[in-house]
């Protein structure tokens, strides 16, 4: 970051005092802004985030040690170097030792030592927002770990979901089954701001067309037979968060009229009930048809679908991203290891050969119950051909005596 796009707020009672301040310190080549005393600091900070903050002690309202403890409530501020006078240098070495200020400069300020608190202040800086971007980055990965993938299909899916986890526009996402439709909506929800609200997932292929209402919108005792008392719906349970709408064009075509009605007014109406309920729900579907196919034939209503296609997100086939076979294969042996205690750690080299030459119709799905089966008999150590079902070209277990001799060999590491 070059020093001319730096921020230096200067806060001082003193107009005089604080314009010289300004005017030396844009001399230097840095951005500044000016405050008048703590609260006006505070509000600066909103519209001019500063980099540094260069503060004197003693002001009226909110002076400069107050400054620093509010500032240090909401998570730290900008490194802050305190401008004392005579008779203030105890305080002064307080602020920086329990407040955690940079550091302190005596009045008369001596222009080249500022200048070099300036700049190491500037760097602590710029090394604070590093950390923090890295943070941020390790975070995103640690999110996103269960969507492993290199190859351009899947970064372009990752930059889809960091782009709109920032924001409540509801979401198609698309995909033969197996693809990581639900994975996607997940890591949409880590990463946004309804991360500590709930979650619901609901299955509409999976719900008879007389219950899937009943779970959507919930229902009043008495509303049906066999409703001995009232329940809350899936909109109701997601309230302040996300709501997943997985398999959207299985949903009945008159079910999705209501649908629509709740995503355009935001209230729901349980079955049997009176009272319409507010809900606050960014709304996620997915599908594994074409939708725009389902609206030709009627399976999907035309306006439900705009409605959910704000932001659309493909997710790619796994025969179109081969390249992620390795990375896939390693995260997956690695969690299928823990989970039934087995030390699998290689994957020989014709194995692989056998799985990249896989069409994989069942997608990154069909990849783990295959591996599943081949950490279990393999149990540690390497994975050979005799562990792959027949279906991907995997032979007869041979008997003991037929066990060849180690021999050298190239192994996928894992």
């Amino acid at each position: 970051m070059a020093k001319g796009e730096l921020r230096v707020l200067i806060v001082d009672d003193d107009q005089g005092q604080r314009e010289t301040l300004a005017r030396l310190i844009r001399a230097l080549g840095y951005a500044t802004d000016t405050a008048a005393d703590g609260e006006e600091a505070l509000e600066k900070l909103n519209s001019f985030p500063a980099h540094v903050l260069v503060t004197d002690l003693v002001m009226p309202r909110l002076d400069g040690r107050g400054l620093l403890e509010r500032l240090r409530r909401q998570g730290g501020g900008p490194p802050a170097i305190v401008l004392t006078a005579y008779g203030s240098l105890e305080k002064a070495v307080f602020t920086v030792k329990d407040l955690g200020a940079f550091w302190y400069l005596e009045k008369p300020i001596e222009m080249a030592e500022l200048g070099v608190l300036l700049e190491r202040a500037a760097a602590q800086s710029r090394l604070r927002e590093e950390t923090e971007r890295l943070n941020r980055q390790l975070s995103y990965q640690g999110i996103l770990a269960d969507l492993v993938g290199r190859s351009p299909a899947m970064q372009e899916v990752f930059s889809l979901i960091r782009q709109v986890a920032q924001h409540s526009a509801g979401v198609l996402i698309t995909g033969e089954s197996g693809t990581g439709k639900e994975l996607a909506a997940r890591a949409i929800h880590r990463l946004g701001p309804r991360r500590d609200k709930p979650f619901v997932a609901v299955n509409c292929a999976a719900l008879p067309e007389a219950l899937i209402e009943s779970e959507l919108f919930g229902h009043e005792k008495g509303a049906f037979t066999g409703a001995v008392a009232g329940r809350a719906g899936c909109f109701e349970l997601a309230h302040g968060g996300m709501l997943l709408l997985d398999e959207i064009g299985d949903m009945p075509v008159p079910t999705q009229a209501k649908l629509l009605r709740v995503l355009e007014d935001g209230r729901v109406r349980r079955l049997g009930g009176r009272s319409e309920i507010p809900v606050d729900v960014q709304v996620v579907a997915s599908t594994n048809k074409d939708p725009q196919e389902a609206v030709r034939k009627g399976e999907l209503r035309m306006d439900l679908y705009y409605r959910l296609n704000v932001f659309h997100i493909p997710m790619p086939p796994l025969r179109e991203r081969k390249g992620d076979l390795p990375l896939l294969i390693e995260a997956l042996i690695a969690a299928l290891n823990q989970k039934y205690g087995c030390r699998v750690t290689e994957v020989e080299p014709e194995v692989l050969e056998l799985l990249e030459r896989h069409d994989w119709p069942g997608n990154v799905r069909e990849l783990r119950n295959v591996l599943a089966r081949a950490v279990i008999l393999a149990g540690q150590g390497a994975i050979r051909r005799e562990h792959l079902p027949p279906a991907l070209g995997g032979a007869p277990r041979p008997t003991p005596h037929q066990i060849p001799s180690p021999q050298a060999g190239i192994y996928v590491p894992l």
